[in-house]
């Protein structure tokens, strides 16, 4: 293994030998990194979004088009009116994820953890900020392919993480298995 400094051990093991330590990024860096770019493209597409689509819809190709809507519920529209309810849950979601992140090693998971988190924050971001206030503000969605509900920035992230993740564990639990 390289290393790129020494330090001492600590005092329970009452030497005084120099242990190799690396300068490596811990996970933790490069998962709220990851979210912090989550977070800043979804919330600046939806800045866009609600200036510029606020009175029009723009048709980009085939079937996608950018149309302005909002979203007090979750999923595909249900549940409307539980937004204090959703905010609760989605930062009960987010901490439990930032809680759990030792448990995600590899760079593909740290990176999933991290568009998962930035995506919910997204979200709750809306929810917490946007008028009338904490739990009443309607998530913006905007990305319109006309034949699936209506989207935004931190959905596709949200998606993209799990699906991400989903086939990292699959990966990991089929790799198990042969060397079992």
């Amino acid at each position: 293994m390289p290393t790129n400094a020494l330090r001492r051990k600590p005092p329970a093991c009452r030497g005084v030998d120099l242990v190799a330590t690396s300068r490596k990024a811990p996970r933790s860096l490069w998962i709220a990194l990851s979210a912090v770019f989550v977070i800043a493209a979804d919330q600046w597409s939806k800045y866009w979004a609600v200036d510029a689509l606020s009175d029009r819809t723009i048709d980009v190709v085939w079937k996608l088009r950018f149309h302005l809507t909002g979203n007090t519920g979750f999923a595909f529209s249900t549940g409307q009116g539980l937004g204090p309810v959703l905010g609760v849950v989605a930062l009960v979601v987010v901490v439990v994820l930032w809680r759990m992140r030792s448990r995600f090693s590899g760079a593909v998971s740290t990176l999933s953890l991290g568009l998962v988190l930035g995506g919910a924050c997204g979200n709750l971001i809306d929810r917490a900020l946007r008028t009338p206030g904490w739990g009443r503000g309607a998530v913006v969605d905007f990305i319109d392919l006309q034949f699936w509900p209506v989207f935004n920035v931190a959905d596709m992230a949200i998606v993209f993480g799990v699906l991400l993740l989903s086939i990292t564990m699959w990966v990991d639990q089929r790799e198990a298995a042969t060397n079992a």
